[in-house]
C-alpha cells in the first residue's frame, strides 16, 4: 500500500515538473518573438521631399526596390508647398524630410528637434520674365526662411539691388514670373526647366560652396527609435547616387515619372553633381548662421552639435 501511495505521489511530482518546465519553455520562448516584431515595426519610415533634383536619389531607391531589399518600409510624400512640408514634420505625420540649412538653423533655434543627417544636392537656376530689361533695382520671387533666399543673395546681390517678393508656393512662383509680375525667381530644377519650356529664360549661376544648402533631416524622436531605419535609408540612398553617378539619365528618367513632367524637359534639367551621404561641415554652417543673422535679423545661439547627426555617414 505504501508504495503505491509511493507511486502516486511520485507519479505527480514528475507531472507537476513537465508542466512548469513546458510553462518555462513557453515564456522563454515568447520574449525573442515580441522583439522581433518590435523591431520589424520599426523599419519604416515616412519622408517628405520636394519637387527638386536632390529628391531623385530617394525616387530611385523607392522605384529600384534599395529599400525593400534591406528590410525598410519607406513612404515617400512630394511637398509643392514647403510650409505643408514643414507641418507634417512638426506635427510627426513625417519621420524626417528634405529642407534646407537655413529652415534647419531656425526651426532649431525655435525648439524643434531635428538634425541634419545628409547634405543633399539640388540645382537652382534663375528664372527672368519673358520682357526683361537689364537694370539694377529688380523684384525677385522668393520664400523668406529658404535656400531660395540664400541663394539670391549669392547669386544676384553684387549685380542688383533686390526687392524680395515672398511666394512660398512653388508653381505660384512660376506663373507670376511667367505673368510678368516679378523680374526674376529662384527655382529648384526640374521646375526652372519647365519654364524655360514656357519661353521664360534661364540663367545658370555655379555655387561658391562646398555644399548644397539643401538637406536630409530627421525627428529627434525618429533618430532616438528608428535608429536602424534611418542608417539603412542612408545606405539605400548612397547605392541610389551610385546608380545615377554610372548613368545621369536614371535620374533625368525618375524626375520626368515621380513628378508627372513634360517628357521635353528631361534633357533641359540642369542636375547637380550628386554625392554619397554626408554632412555640411562646420565652417559651412557657421557661414549660413551669420547669414541668417544679418538678413533675416534672426540671433541664433546654437553650436554645430546642435545642428548635425553624422553617424548614419561614418
Amino acid at each position: 500500500m505504501n508504495k503505491l501511495k509511493n507511486l502516486v505521489v511520485f507519479a505527480v511530482i514528475v507531472s507537476m515538473l513537465w508542466m512548469v518546465g513546458c510553462t518555462s519553455k513557453e515564456v522563454v520562448n515568447e520574449e525573442p518573438k515580441g522583439e522581433e516584431i518590435n523591431t520589424e515595426e520599426n523599419l519604416n519610415l515616412k519622408v517628405g521631399v520636394m519637387p527638386a533634383v536632390d529628391s531623385a536619389p530617394i525616387f530611385v531607391a523607392e522605384k529600384n526596390g534599395y529599400f525593400k531589399e534591406l528590410g525598410l518600409d519607406v513612404e515617400v510624400q512630394i511637398y509643392m508647398n514647403a510650409m505643408n512640408r514643414q507641418s507634417a514634420l512638426q506635427s510627426g505625420e513625417l519621420d524626417g524630410a528634405m529642407t534646407d540649412v537655413i529652415a534647419l538653423v531656425n526651426n532649431v533655434q525655435n525648439g524643434f528637434d531635428i538634425k541634419v543627417t545628409t547634405s543633399t544636392d539640388g540645382s537652382f537656376p534663375i528664372i527672368v520674365s519673358r520682357d526683361f530689361e537689364e537694370k539694377k533695382d529688380i523684384k525677385v520671387g522668393i520664400m523668406e526662411v529658404s535656400v531660395v533666399n540664400y541663394l539670391s543673395d549669392e547669386f544676384l546681390g553684387e549685380k542688383y539691388n533686390l526687392e524680395k517678393i515672398f511666394i512660398n508656393e512653388i508653381p505660384a512662383r512660376l506663373e507670376m514670373i511667367n505673368q510678368g509680375q516679378i523680374d526674376m525667381a529662384v527655382l529648384p530644377e526640374p521646375v526652372a526647366s519647365k519654364g524655360e519650356l514656357m519661353g521664360l529664360e534661364k540663367r545658370i549661376y555655379e555655387s561658391k560652396d562646398e555644399f548644397s544648402p539643401e538637406i536630409m533631416v530627421f525627428t529627434g524622436d525618429s533618430i532616438k527609435n528608428k535608429e536602424k531605419a534611418i542608417q539603412l535609408f542612408h545606405e539605400a540612398y548612397n547605392k541610389a547616387v551610385k546608380a545615377i553617378q554610372t548613368d545621369e539619365n536614371i535620374a533625368r528618367d525618375v524626375l520626368v515619372e515621380k513628378l508627372e513632367l513634360n517628357p521635353e524637359v528631361k534633357d533641359k534639367i540642369v542636375l547637380p553633381k550628386y554625392n554619397m551621404a554626408r554632412i555640411p561641415s562646420k565652417e559651412y554652417i557657421e557661414k549660413i548662421m551669420n547669414w541668417n543673422e544679418k538678413v533675416l535679423n534672426k540671433k541664433t545661439d546654437l553650436k554645430y552639435e546642435d545642428l548635425v547627426e553624422g553617424k548614419f555617414v561614418k
